[in-house]
């Protein structure tokens, strides 16, 4: 079993910057996939960015040049920075993790921190 809690979420102005950290309960070498997820009210939740094994990060087409997932394999936080921010930033922000055993995968969730972008 893997926990995930997300911190960093807030109210900014257009433009502005946050930046959100999500603290795994294992060593992020230990995890195969690492993302960060958003959900608007009223809208399916949709992938901001992730991080395979072994492979670079991949942004969605709404957030590439503005958002920086990064994250220190040695230790134990993935982090979303997030810059130029846009009212239709507005989400509740998931971190994710994908942990393979035995060829079976066990996916994980955080809480969710909230961002709130205004115009």
């Amino acid at each position: 079993q893997v926990q995930l809690v997300e911190s960093g979420g807030g109210l900014v102005q257009a433009g502005g910057s946050l930046g959100l950290s999500c603290v795994a309960s294992v060593s992020l070498s230990r995890l195969n996939v690492m993302g960060w997820y958003r959900q608007a009210p009223g809208k399916e939740r949709q992938l901001v960015a992730v991080i395979f094994e072994d492979d670079g990060v991949r942004y969605a087409d709404s957030v590439k040049g503005r958002f920086t997932m990064s994250g220190d394999s040695a230790g134990n936080t993935m982090y979303l920075q997030m810059n130029n921010l846009k009212p239709e930033d507005t989400a509740v922000y998931y971190c994710s993790a994908i942990q393979t055993i035995a060829f079976t995968n066990y996916e994980y969730w955080g809480q969710g921190t909230q961002v709130t972008v205004s115009s």
